[in-house]
Parts: structure tokens; sequence; C-alpha cells
């Protein structure tokens, strides 16, 4: 069975930057779309980017500007580069792929604190 696993998580200063990777494991066919989400203590998960097959991408509007999605086929691998980034970027972020079943992450920490 297809596995995400992401990792790049960690503790960052207000106006740093990180790289998340979230990697597949398996085989997934029919894949639509690969995101990044978060989840916040005490908020609801939310989408913060993401990718289509064919590489075009949407970001949440708190993100734009800041973060990047991106992908490397080959490797199995989708990215999220996060620049600029703010106390209230804290959160778990999730990597999701969505193909003929949804799969999930386990979820790496992000904390942004000086």
């Amino acid at each position: 069975q297809a596995q995400l696993v992401e990792s790049g998580g960690g503790l960052v200063q207000p106006g740093g930057s990180l790289r998340l990777s979230c990697a597949r494991s398996g085989i997934i066919f029919r894949i639509s779309t690969m995101a990044w989400y978060r989840q916040a203590p005490g908020k609801q998960r939310e989408l913060v980017a993401l990718i289509s097959r064919d590489g075009n991408t949407n970001y949440a509007d708190f993100v734009k500007g800041r973060f990047t999605i991106s992908k490397d086929d080959a490797k199995r691998t989708m990215y999220l580069q996060l620049n600029s980034l703010k106390p209230e970027d804290t959160a778990i972020y999730y990597c999701n792929v969505r193909a003929t079943s949804t799969y999930w992450g386990q979820g790496t920490q992000v904390t942004v604190s000086s």
C-alpha cells in the first residue's frame, strides 16, 4: 500500500525559511492532485497549496508570494518551500494525494518562534 512521508519541519525564527518534502512509497495510480494542508492547535485543517498532475498550482491567500509548491515525479516527491515565515504559520503540515483513493502523510511540525 502506498504511503506518504513528510520531512523538513522544525523550529525557525520569524522571517526564516524551511523546505518540506513529501515522499511517496509504493505506486499510486491516476493521481489528480497533490497538496499541502496544515492544522494549528485548536483549528481545523486548512488547504495551503495544491498542484495538479499537469503542474498547475493554487495557493491559499495567506501564503501567496511566500510559499511555493513543486513536485518531482521522477523522485515521487512533492515539496513546499516556505519563506518569510510568520508565527501564525506554526502548525502541523500534512501532504495529501488524491487519486482513486485519498492519501495522507503523518505530518511534520513547523514552529515559527523567536
